[in-house]
């Protein structure tokens, strides 16, 4: 046990500091994901050379590594991390197998995954009100337009949420689905009105860095830089500081936090047998 509590106690400070750093830069360096999987596999390895059992704690520790580089790739691509969150799963994956029993360490996976989507979700939600808050006139202005823009859309989804209500008299799942449809296109114009009037931002191009996201295209003479969402790269900024003064750049939240609340909820459950 004193090696899993090894294990968490570095996880829970490297997080600390990737916390801070995304919340006061919103990036988190390289050095600081990468450390915590060499400094975690490279501990399996050590405690497995003196250990009885033999390397089995270190090769679970390679396999939690493998499925959450593989989870962390997956949530890249369908662009639900950036770059320093899919990194930072990654580095977790090396964490995370507390036991030498693989099928104990899948329902650690699964239970850590579910708590994290759960925080995140909430977290998101939070800071997406606070933000809408703190720029509540124009949030009203972007809604109205946009609720304008897909109005047709959005009535055609409330019928059919309805009639899946109404079908709730035979089975009341359709109730419960129909809320859900019915709510769909609200929450949905409303993450699209809070991320297009308080997400962006504009910076001085001294001030960017790898990884920032562009708000949209900026063609600069018969190139374009181009709002993709791999951010800029160093070559791309050296010419937006050669031709513009300012960008606008659209801001995530910083996420990282909902690493470290929801692996301390899941250590909480954990060690008090939840798990």
């Amino acid at each position: 046990m004193i090696e899993v509590i090894f294990l968490i106690v570095l996880a829970i400070v490297w997080m600390i500091f990737a916390s801070v750093q995304d919340l006061r830069y919103r990036e988190v360096a390289n050095w600081l994901n990468f450390s915590l999987i060499v400094f975690a596999l490279g501990f399996r390895f050590f405690w497995s050379l003196f250990s009885e059992q033999g390397f089995m704690f270190f090769y679970q520790g390679l396999i939690g590594f493998a499925i959450f580089l593989a989870l962390g790739n997956l949530f890249y691509y369908l662009r639900l991390f950036a770059g320093g969150d899919a990194k930072l799963m990654i580095a977790l994956g090396a964490v995370l197998p507390f036991s030498e029993n693989f099928y104990f360490n899948l329902r650690i996976f699964a239970w850590f995954l579910v708590i994290f989507l759960f925080v995140g979700a909430v977290y998101g939600l939070i800071w997406s009100l606070v933000l809408c808050l703190r720029h509540f006139n124009n949030f009203k202005k972007e809604f109205s337009k946009l609720f304008d823009k897909n109005k047709k859309f959005v009535y055609w989804v409330l019928v059919f949420g309805l009639f899946l209500m109404i079908l709730g008299f035979i089975d009341f799942l359709f109730f419960w689905f129909g809320i859900l449809v019915f709510i769909l296109p609200y929450f949905y114009l409303y993450a699209k009105a809070v991320d297009e009037c308080c997400m962006i931002k504009e910076v001085e191009v001294g001030k960017l860095v790898e990884g920032d996201w562009l708000y949209k295209n900026l063609k600069i003479g018969n190139a374009v830089v181009k709002a993709k969402w791999d951010g800029l790269n160093k070559k791309e900024i050296e010419i937006l500081k050669k031709n513009k003064k300012n960008v606008l750049v659209r801001q995530g939240i910083a996420f990282v936090p909902v690493f470290l609340i929801a692996f301390l909820i899941f250590v909480y459950l954990f060690f008090n047998g939840f798990i």
